[in-house]
Formats: structure tokens, C-alpha cells, sequence
């Protein structure tokens, strides 16, 4: 087992797990605390609309998917807070119209899609040392947000309307939110894949809601658990000779429902 740790590849896996770990513990405490897993759902599987873009462009998908991922976030954005359009209704059409453009222009782009399935279901074993660059700036990049406006993001997630009265720009912020969720899912489109991103972002923090009630608690723990998935998924699935990205959620999931069935023992009747 030692023996795999020597791989330069393995490493590099290693440390995109704790990369992404930290993006998804973070944003995704305030997916979780907001209660926007539908809308974060249809922001990432928009997002196979931006890969299926890059292969048609000719340019790297995941750049494509960065791009079309923060146009839809923004746009489902502007169209729930200013057309009062229903959450639920537009999330059904991004993510249905995300997946359909992806098939047609993977469908339209001159010859093969390569690595197609890596994004759809993960392969954090490829991924290149200039990418795990490109994610320690994002991680930089949301943190860096987070931490300058903890207390607006604090205030828009818990109690909207106690904001407007305090007269913070409640829709900027929720529209900025919602790029760093674009954002996140981007990252974690290397880690499991498109199919899989939604339960990676939200069960950390799902579980270390039941822990603790203090946000920034919160987002430790979530932190702390994808690192432990993410990590835990690699090295199994390298010794199971099985799908990483399959793992790590298997895991995640795993442990959730052990927390959730302890929880139901433990509460009285």
C-alpha cells in the first residue's frame, strides 16, 4: 500500500481531494445552512452545457465550464430575485437545458470528445500540476471572499429581511454567492464528475450541521470530513482497483447515514 504513495500522480490526487475539500466545506455550509442543494444541483449539471461548449470551441472544457457555470448562476439569479420567476421552475429548466446543449454540442464538435466521461463521473487520478495550481487559486479566491464578507454572507443566509433592514446589498451578495458555488462545482467536476458534484458539496456540511450550530464551526468540521472522504475515497478505490469519484461519494454517504441513524436512536420518542 505504501508503495502508491511514491506515484507523483497519487500525491497530486491527494492534494486536489484537500483542495476541493476546502472550497466544499466552505460554500458548502452555506448551501446547506440557505437550503440550496436544488439550486446548486442545477448550477452543476448546467455545467456540463460549458464542457460540451469547450469541446465545441475547441477550448479546454473546464475553462468552458467555468464560464457557462457563473453565466447560469447569475442568470437564474437575476431571473428569481427580479422577474420573482419560481426557484424550483427555473433550477428544472437550467438543469435539463445545461445537459440537452451539452449532448448537442459534444454532438456538433468536429471528432472525439476526450476525457468526456472523466467529466461526467470524475478521474481525479489525471488531473495535471498546472490544474492543482489553478484550484489552490480558487481555493484562495473563496476564501479570500469569505472571509472579507463573513458577516454579509452570515446575515443573507440566516435572515434575509434582518439585512435589508441593516441595508446590506442583499441581492449582490446572493448573486455573488451564487458565483462562488459556480465556482466550487467547477473544482469539484475534477474530484467526482458532474453526476456526483451536489453530494460532495453538501454532505460534509449536511453532517457537521448536526454537530455543531456555529457557522464557522461548521465550516471547519465540513472541511475536515471531505478531507477524510476525499482522502479515504482515493486510497481505497486505488486498492479496490475501483471508480475514485464513485468511492468518495459511497463514503460520504456512508458515514451520513450513520450520523442520521444515531441521531434517530439517540432523540427521544
Amino acid at each position: 500500500m505504501i508503495e502508491i504513495f511514491a506515484y507523483e500522480f497519487f500525491r497530486n490526487a491527494l492534494l486536489v481531494g484537500l483542495l476541493a475539500s476546502v472550497a466544499c466545506g466552505v460554500i458548502g455550509t452555506y448551501v446547506v445552512v440557505k437550503r440550496m442543494v436544488a439550486l446548486a444541483g442545477g448550477v452543476s449539471h448546467a455545467a456540463f452545457g460549458g464542457i460540451g461548449l469547450g469541446y465545441f470551441l475547441g477550448i479546454e472544457p473546464l475553462l468552458g465550464a467555468g464560464v457557462f457555470t457563473v453565466g447560469a448562476a447569475l442568470g437564474i439569479g437575476e431571473l428569481s430575485l427580479r422577474r420573482h420567476q419560481h426557484l424550483d421552475t427555473l433550477v428544472g429548466a437550467l438543469w435539463s437545458a445545461g445537459m440537452a446543449l451539452g449532448i448537442l454540442f459534444v454532438y456538433l464538435a468536429p471528432g472525439t470528445a476526450p476525457d468526456l466521461f472523466g467529466y461526467l463521473f470524475g478521474n481525479i487520478l489525471l488531473v495535471p500540476t498546472d490544474e492543482v495550481l489553478i484550484m489552490a487559486l480558487l481555493d484562495l479566491l473563496i476564501l479570500g471572499t469569505v472571509f472579507l464578507l463573513y458577516h454579509e454572507f452570515f446575515a443573507v443566509t440566516f435572515d434575509e429581511e434582518y439585512a435589508r433592514v441593516m441595508n446590506l446589498p442583499v441581492e449582490r451578495i446572493y448573486l455573488l454567492l451564487l458565483v462562488l458555488i459556480a465556482l466550487t462545482v467547477v473544482m469539484l467536476i475534477q474530484v467526482v464528475g458532474i453526476i456526483l458534484v451536489i453530494a460532495l458539496l453538501t454532505l460534509p456540511a449536511a453532517i457537521a450541521r448536526e454537530v455543531t450550530a456555529r457557522l464557522w464551526k461548521m465550516m471547519a468540521l465540513a472541511v475536515l470530513l471531505g478531507a477524510v472522504f476525499t482522502s479515504g475515497g482515493i486510497v481505497l478505490s486505488s486498492l479496490l482497483d475501483v471508480p475514485s469519484g464513485a468511492t468518495v461519494i459511497l463514503i460520504s454517504v456512508a458515514v451520513y447515514g450513520m450520523v442520521m441513524a444515531g441521531k434517530a436512536l439517540t432523540s427521544p420518542s
